[in-house]
């Protein structure tokens, strides 16, 4: 069975596009693939390298991700930092990694761009411990957005490199996973395109969310001033308001909103009151679980010490074979 790896950064909470994106296949694929799914908090230090509520922030991500559908009877989830493996064939990794090939990162240049007052190493080096977190489980196939591209390229650099170097056939070369469909694009209720909390204040509708939170979230959307002649083509802002629309309502009412646009007899009002009751029946349960879990310490503390002893066993493995293919005895 081939191994399927992918990390979350405990930096923000699980939104719809999340939900909608790659975690409903996230959520498929644990019944046809070796899966690990690792909660990323060393990563989470080279942006955030005094987090106030680490610790909460880890249990707040563990919670959601099981309100999902991530079982953890079914995939390996787990914690970066209870695997300390992790960490040390990072170091390994990073003695074959060059300063000249992490620089021209294009990641670590936008990163250097936007926090001046915090070049750490640990940017410089975020290819490195992304390969180390793929490889210490040998996985083939890695899913991947746009902007982890190039990282997951310099893992395959890193895996080809210490292959050659060792003249061994030891670490699989990983591939990007393609789901094999079109993922659900979820637009933001700000107008740019594209829900995440990186997009600004009140932007995302997020699976935790009170249902007083989505109201006031949703009847901020940004909109135009309404069409001014009948079927016209919609603009991106209202489109973005349909496309949610379609996700969580009825095709009856996607259908006659549609119907009062084309005919210039649309109340944006109506639309998004109606959108956020549609948000909230759709996200209650999500919620509700979430609330029960957060609370739930015992059994939370449980899912997060099976994925450490699983992922352990696996990690261990491989720094046992790689360190005596290096030559440590």
């Amino acid at each position: 069975m081939e191994t399927v790896l992918s990390g979350i950064r405990p930096t923000g909470n699980l939104h719809l596009g999340n939900y909608f994106g790659a975690l409903q296949n996230f959520i498929k694929m644990q019944d046809t693939y070796n899966c690990f799914f690792f909660i990323a908090d060393y990563h989470s230090l080279t942006t955030h390298p005094t987090p106030e509520n680490l610790q909460g922030n880890v249990k707040q991500v563990l919670a959601e991700y099981l309100a999902a559908g991530l079982d953890p009877e079914k995939c390996t989830l787990y914690v970066q930092s209870d695997v300390p493996e992790v960490a040390e064939l990072y170091l390994f990794l990073n003695m074959n990694a060059y300063i000249g090939e992490l620089e021209r990162c294009t990641s670590f240049k936008d990163k250097i761009r936007n926090q001046t007052q915090n070049v750490n190493a640990g940017l410089l080096t975020y290819p490195t411990l992304m390969a180390a977190d793929i490889l210490i489980h040998k996985a083939n196939k890695v899913p991947v957005g746009k902007d982890q591209e190039q990282h997951l390229e310099m893992t395959r650099t890193f895996c080809n490199r210490f292959n050659r170097m060792y003249k061994v056939d030891y670490f699989p070369e990983p591939v990007a996973f393609n789901f094999g469909e079109t993922l659900i694009k979820i637009p933001g209720l700000n107008g740019s395109g594209k829900m995440g909390k990186s997009e600004g204040e009140g932007n995302a509708i997020y699976l935790a969310d009170s249902a007083e939170a989505i109201r006031k979230k949703v009847m901020k959307a940004v909109t135009d001033s309404g069409p001014t002649q009948e079927n016209q083509q919609k603009p991106e802002v209202v489109e973005n308001l349909f496309q949610l629309m379609r996700v969580v309502s009825t095709a009856d009412t996607v259908a006659y909103f549609d119907e009062q646009y084309n005919k210039c007899a649309i109340r944006y009002g109506d639309m998004k009151k109606q959108l956020a009751e549609d948000m909230v029946v759709f996200v209650k349960p999500f919620s509700e679980k979430i609330a029960d879990l957060i609370h739930n310490d015992n059994y939370l503390n449980k899912v997060a010490e099976q994925g450490k002893e699983k992922a352990k066993a696996s990690a261990a493995k491989t720094i046992r074979e790689v360190r005596e293919i290096i030559g440590f005895r």
